[in-house]
Formats: C-alpha cells, structure tokens, sequence
C-alpha cells in the first residue's frame, strides 16, 4: 500500500460502512434491554456473547463516569447509561457514534460521543473516569500498547479497565481457505494486514470492504496493560463461533484490571 496510506481512515470508512450492511456489532439495543436495565437486570459482552461477570463491575454504577473505549454501536453504552453511569463513547466511526444517540434520543438517556483514534485520548484530561469499558475493537489499530498507556492515564487511582481482544493465533491462517473451512498456517506473528495478507487475501478484504485488522501479541495486550502500570486481577476466554478454528479453541479473551490507588 502507498506509504501515506491512513489505517484510521480506511476502517473509519469501513465501520461507517457496517453500519449501512447491519453488521451484529452496530445494531442498537432495543426497548426492552434498556427498560431491564433500568431496572437492574443488565449484561454488557467484551468478546463473543458471553456477559462480562457482574462482579468485575463496581458494585454501584450510579453517576460513575464511564468512558466506552472503541465501543460505539448503540449497544454496551446505552445500557450502562440506562443503569445509571455517566457514560461517553468514545469511537473511530461516526455511524457507529450515531448509534449510541439513537438509542440516547428514543429513550432519554444522556450518552456523550467523541470521535477519534482509540490511541490518542488527548481529548480527557488525567483521571477523567472510573470505569474504561474496552469491547474487542484493537485489532482495528497497528499498535495496541498506546491504547493501554492511554486509558491508564484517563482512570482514576482505583479504576478499572475491562477489555475483550482477540488470541493472536486466529491471524496464523490463510483467510481464504479459512473461508472454506480450512486451516492452513501461513502468517508469524504479529500480523498485519497492511503488510502480511498477501494478494489475494487482500483481494478478498478489499471485495468485501472489511476494516484492516492487526494481530497483537499476547505480549503487548497483557503485557502491554502490565507495563501500562494496571494490575491484572480476572480473565477469561470465549469462542466468536464454530469456526474451523473455535471448534478447537476458544480465539477470544477478557481481562479485568485496576489501575493502582
């Protein structure tokens, strides 16, 4: 790709463009999630659909400032609104921001958009929030490590980071005959799209208009938050789906971590 190509810009246009298809990850809640949530009953996913454990969430949510990191869409937003938490979103994608004011406008909630590169949250000033809620969204970035140091400095002593990602070993096919079932060991690690498909996977991806995606190490998503200065205190895994490779593994994880007090 030319040397001035923009990885931003592309999957900005690309998630504008998922929005348009109904892509699952940009259709708002309805109705009956946010009357539920006002009412207490409330789940929110990181990766695949498994809800995030209730106990990983502060005890009480009401007037929490909570800052969606990459996590526009009308979907994990609302709902912490509707329990009760001051919530921004925070996004690359504009649709994906219009989403959360759908649901904001059609249900009264007051729901804050901010458009930008989830690695650059110069936008808030040092320990703007409580809660930074991170659904699996940095694949779509070259470099995960600024995401951490970013949302460290933004939480307050005390906070919490929840973040889905994805296992690194999904990027080590071949995406075409992953298409069709097949597991073919093909990319080292890291990977990148911009660099690593090869021309007919990025035909494929450019056919289909598919955001650029980027496989981070375990080192630098766990390792990177380490680093960052949180400590890690809960984790889990879970499948997106049968794939040919979820039947055998699960591809996705969750951490929750504590920015020290």
């Amino acid at each position: 790709m030319a040397a001035d190509f923009d990885p931003v810009a592309h999957n900005r246009a690309a998630w504008d463009r998922e929005v348009d298809s109904g892509n699952e990850w940009t259709v708002p809640v309805g109705a009956d999630v946010i009357t539920r949530a006002r009412a207490g009953d409330w789940s929110v996913v990181l990766v695949g659909y498994q809800p995030v454990p209730r106990d990983w969430f502060p005890a009480e949510l009401a007037g929490m400032a909570v800052l969606c990191l990459a996590s526009g869409g009308g979907q994990q937003g609302p709902v912490l609104a509707a329990a009760g938490a001051a919530v921004t979103v925070f996004d690359n994608s504009p649709r994906q921001l219009q989403q959360d004011q759908v649901v904001a406008r059609r249900e009264g909630l007051q729901i804050a958009g901010v458009l930008g590169d989830m690695r650059d949250l110069s936008e808030f000033p040092d320990g703007s929030f409580e809660l930074v809620f991170h659904p699996c969204s940095n694949a779509f970035v070259p470099d995960v490590r600024p995401v951490w140091r970013e949302a460290f400095r933004v939480l307050r002593p005390g906070g919490v980071l929840l973040a889905g990602f994805t296992n690194p070993v999904e990027y080590m096919f071949d995406a075409v005959a992953y298409e069709r079932g097949e597991l073919v060991v093909k990319h080292p690690l890291p990977y990148s799209d911009l660099t690593d498909a090869s021309p007919e996977e990025r035909a494929r991806m450019e056919a289909a208009g598919e955001p650029l995606s980027f496989g981070h190490t375990l080192e630098d998503q766990l390792g990177g938050q380490l680093d960052a200065g949180f400590v890690i205190t809960a984790l889990f895994e879970d499948r997106w789906d049968e794939s040919a490779l979820g039947r055998y593994m699960a591809t996705f994880m969750a951490t929750r971590a504590v920015r020290p007090a």
